[in-house]
């Protein structure tokens, strides 16, 4: 087994799931030396990003996450390139609900300003597009697109890792962080245009005209298993899931309100001899609907003949003493499907029941940012996404590794909504 706790890293990312897996390819791609620690095995069940299936969608109600979303779509499948098999399986997106729901307007308003074709569908033009295997009330609509989709959960974030491998970077799971801080001994790293690196406990500067170009490289980050196990590395990236804010408060004081929230994810039969009409690959879409109970759901993929229907809610949790419970909000759910479906899909009870966690920000929108305090910009925060990130790990993967190593995301991407400032924090 090779031995790294006498290594540099040039990135230390902490958290093996689906973002810390895609901050370790675009780092790694990048030709830095990298090293993805996972406090559990690797593709673990315990967290947020194993699975069977996550949907994708660019239906947003929210401007600002359209352009990421479009980008990770192109990045998908620019991965799965590389690795030779699929992980992105496209569908259209239907978003039903109220006609005068608030979050539908919005996503009619953002397919208009960002020119996303689309279709505004009433009752009887529903019916008629899905042959009734869809339905709604009267008073209200469906905005149907193209751009929807399928990811394969824990298949993409093993396609990450086994990129990431490829690209040269180390993979340590089963250890898990119990400290992250700055290098007490003050060692400062110089390095030489031939990658040559010289370390010392001061450095004095003289380089006249060129100071403002020269880097700060003085930036060395220890973090520390429970093992007593120690890794260095100029920058950390840390993508701890719903374990953010237990490891955030101990390592720098820094309260971010992500709250763990545990969810459970259904699939549900469809009637005998319809399996084709509900399957991946047809014309049957991911679907949301708004509006009282929140339920989305998936074309049938991961399982033949099973229709993956959630209710996009559930319990605060600890993640690390889940009760994982029955699941929350179930009879609405099944009303829901009897409603929907025209007895195409059974509603009296799942066939398959899965859990997972969602880190839920008090906005719903992602925290990544910079930790700041002490540690200035040398470690990199990507959490709190809330329920809809997974779609989003290509491009957060690279805005992640980019804000380690470069200071600021390449192209121009925004992600002034996703500071920590955003909640008025305090330090100890």
């Amino acid at each position: 087994m090779q031995n790294v706790s006498d290594e540099l890293f040039d990135v230390i990312i902490v958290g093996g799931g689906v973002m810390g897996s895609a901050t370790a390819y675009h780092a790694s791609k990048r030709g830095l030396k990298t090293l993805l620690i996972e406090q559990f095995d690797f593709l673990h069940h315990r967290g947020s990003s194993h699975g069977e299936s996550r949907t994708i969608r660019a239906n947003y109600s929210k401007p600002y996450y359209y352009p990421l979303v479009m980008e990770s779509y192109t990045l998908w499948q620019q991965v799965q390139a590389q690795i030779g098999y699929n992980v992105y399986f496209p569908a259209h997106q239907l978003d039903m609900g109220h006609a005068h729901d608030h979050t539908l307007l919005k996503i009619l308003e953002n397919c208009s300003n960002h020119g996303i074709p689309h279709e505004v569908l009433n009752r009887c033009q529903l019916a008629e597009k899905f042959s009734g295997r869809i339905d709604f009330p009267d008073d209200s609509i469906g905005i149907l697109n193209e751009f929807g989709g399928v990811i394969k959960a824990t298949k993409a974030v093993a396609m990450f890792q086994t990129l990431a491998h490829k690209n040269g970077a180390v993979l340590k799971d089963n250890k898990e962080i119990t400290d992250i801080k700055k290098d007490e001994r003050g060692v400062v790293v110089v390095s030489a245009s031939n990658n040559e690196t010289f370390r010392g406990k001061k450095c004095v500067v003289t380089v006249g005209a060129w100071m403002s170009k020269l880097k700060d490289e003085r930036g060395v980050v220890v973090v520390s298993a429970s093992n007593n196990e120690t890794f260095r590395g100029k920058k950390c990236v840390v993508t701890v899931g719903a374990w953010m804010s237990k490891l955030v408060k101990k390592v720098s004081g820094v309260e971010i309100p992500i709250k763990p929230v545990e969810i459970h994810v259904f699939y549900w039969r469809v009637k005998e001899g319809h399996e084709g009409d509900f399957a991946i690959g047809g014309d049957f879409p991911t679907f949301s609907s708004h509006g009282g109970v929140h339920v989305f759901g998936t074309p049938s993929l991961e399982y033949p003949g099973l229709v993956k229907i959630v209710v996009d809610s559930g319990d605060k949790c600890d993640p690390d003493k889940r009760e994982w419970g029955p699941g929350v909000r179930m009879n609405e759910l099944k009303e829901w499907i009897k409603e929907s479906f025209n007895g195409l899909v059974d509603w009296r009870e799942p066939v398959v029941k899965q859990a997972c966690m969602y880190s839920m920000t008090p906005d719903n929108d992602y925290v990544v940012d910079f930790l700041g305090g002490q540690f200035g910009k040398d470690v990199v925060v990507g959490g709190g996404f809330s329920g809809h990130g997974f779609k989003m790990a290509p491009v957060i993967g690279r805005i992640l590794a980019e804000l380690a190593v470069d200071g600021v995301p390449s192209g121009g991407t925004d992600i002034s909504p996703f500071g920590i400032g955003r909640f008025n924090n305090s330090q100890k």
